[in-house]
């Protein structure tokens, strides 16, 4: 379940022109998302809300990039720009965090969230292990390394200390770390995580590649309408001549349900009836495209893209074959897949049972998902 007490605070605001690319580093594709992207998919279900601050005039690619993230200008340094993404945060708790460090593990988050119980502030960090020297272009001496870390974010901190510390501050700051102990706040240190590495030149980014975690849903879907009157048939979002009719709640569209269903079900979030019960009358004679596209965008909220949709329809008749390709563009169009990514095919099954008796349709169908 989310913190409903705290929020994620994700610093976005910098060029990153030293890491190539023609693009701002956090607008930059990773894996087949972009490092903002990613970075703000690291909190989905762990924080109440997730806060976005910006260049100006990035704005039109932040949106692209985060549909539906709270957006904030930032300022022309750090602390001017976490200052500013702070105004409007209302929880007890916030989580201050790079955009450049897209693949922190979600246990890491974990990590500083609990030790907010019991200090003013968190931060992950990485004890240093290798021999460190001080010196230009001779060895001039060598530092102690005991009780050295390599900070990391996300810092997370009690809002109103931190806003007030950074209120306070006068001065650039290389974290939010530096700028709550200048304001005497107690900051816990807990492990911090490889993976959490940040992007700062070209070399990064194959590193941080590398790095993604890969996580790979497939869905199941199978649903049966019966034919009742009518002169045509809803299938996969096409309207296809028939005799009959499909008889459902909705417009009984049997493809695009178990479509639907097969999304859900990778998931873990139910079938269709759990979020758009038959009981419920503004659902009847509903176009069922609105039920994909609710499973689609879910999908894509939970940091997930579909990688490719099977489905299988059952019947006699209609024959399926002419409005296959229109049936695949429909799909794709509602789920915003790639028509490449889609296939709508048909079977009989040889005059046995209800649909070879003619009495109605099923379908089955496969949705895969992935995010990395």
């Amino acid at each position: 379940m989310p913190r409903a007490d705290a929020t994620a605070l994700i610093v976005a605001a910098g060029r990153g022109t030293r890491a190539g690319g023609g693009l701002p580093k956090q607008y930059r594709d990773l894996g087949g998302q972009t490092v903002l992207a990613r970075a703000v998919a690291a909190f989905a279900g762990r924080v109440a809300e997730v806060v976005v601050v910006i260049h100006p005039e990035d704005r039109a690619m932040a949106k692209a990039a985060v549909p539906g993230v709270r957006l904030i200008d930032g300022a022309s340094t750090r602390s001017g720009s976490v200052a500013a993404g702070l105004a409007p945060v209302t929880t007890e708790l916030v989580l201050i965090h790079d955009a450049a460090r897209p693949n922190v593990p979600g246990a890491v988050i974990d990590r500083v969230l609990e030790a907010l119980a019991s200090a003013d502030g968190a931060a992950p960090a990485l004890a240093v292990t290798d021999a460190l020297w001080h010196g230009a272009e001779r060895v001039e001496g060598v530092q102690d390394r005991r009780n050295l870390w390599r900070a990391q974010t996300p810092q997370g901190f009690r809002t109103a200390a931190i806003r007030a510390a950074h209120a306070a501050f006068d001065g650039p700051a290389s974290d939010d770390v530096e700028v709550a102990l200048a304001a005497g706040l107690d900051v816990a240190i807990v492990a911090g995580d490889e993976a959490a590495m940040k992007i700062t030149g070209p070399e990064d980014f194959a590193r941080a590649a590398m790095g993604t975690r890969m996580d790979i849903r497939v869905g199941n879907g199978f649903d049966v309408h019966r034919f009742g009157m009518g002169d045509h048939v809803m299938l996969c979002g096409v309207k296809v001549p028939h005799d009959r009719g499909l008889q459902g709640h909705s417009d009984a569209d049997v493809g695009l349900h178990t479509i639907t269903d097969a999304i859900y079900g990778a998931l873990a979030e139910g079938d269709i009836g759990r979020h758009f019960p038959p009981s419920d009358p503004q659902w009847k004679g509903a176009d069922s495209a609105v039920f994909l596209a609710h499973a689609a965008d879910l999908a894509r909220k939970r940091g997930f893209a579909i990688c490719n949709i099977d489905a299988t329809l059952i019947c006699e008749h209609p024959k399926i074959t002419p409005h296959a390709a229109a049936m695949r563009a429909r799909v794709a169009d509602v789920t915003g897949v790639a028509v490449d990514r889609v296939s709508v095919k048909a079977t009989t099954t040889e005059r046995l049972g209800f649909a070879g008796r003619g009495e109605g349709i099923a379908c089955m169908a496969t949705v895969s998902l992935v995010t990395s």
